[in-house]
């Protein structure tokens, strides 16, 4: 898939390091802010979402991971280098959108597995 035939695409992503968060611009005006720490826990590698239905690896204690690096794959994706050391996900365009679509149901679920696990987040300054 290239840019010119995909349905929706970023025009811009931007990284705000101060903020911790990602913010995207698709070509149907749709605009998304994402934190570091939604999109290390949702990446789409296999560390995280396992090798099939059923694998998913809750990710704990990122609240104050960042992206360190932010690298084009082709014109179909981007591959996010975190600060854990997290590299492996490729975040294609639908994937992406797919996220920002689905932010507010996404973040949800993550924070109840956390304390359904007994898990609290803890975020820092630094």
């Amino acid at each position: 898939m290239t840019i010119s035939n995909a349905k929706i695409y970023p025009l811009e992503i931007k990284l705000h390091q101060a903020s911790k968060l990602l913010e995207i611009k698709f070509s149907n005006l749709t605009e998304c802010m994402l934190s570091c720490e939604f999109l290390r826990v949702y990446s789409p590698s296999a560390e995280v979402k396992g090798h099939g239905p059923g694998q998913e690896i809750l990710q704990t204690h990122k609240e104050n991971v960042t992206i360190e690096n932010i690298e084009p794959i082709g014109q179909y994706a981007i591959k996010l280098t975190f600060s854990d050391g997290h590299d492996t996900g490729i975040y294609t365009w639908d994937y992406l959108y797919e996220l920002a679509a689905t932010y507010d149901v996404l973040w949800e679920e993550y924070i109840n597995k956390l304390s359904s696990a007994g898990i609290q987040r803890i975020k820092t300054n630094g």
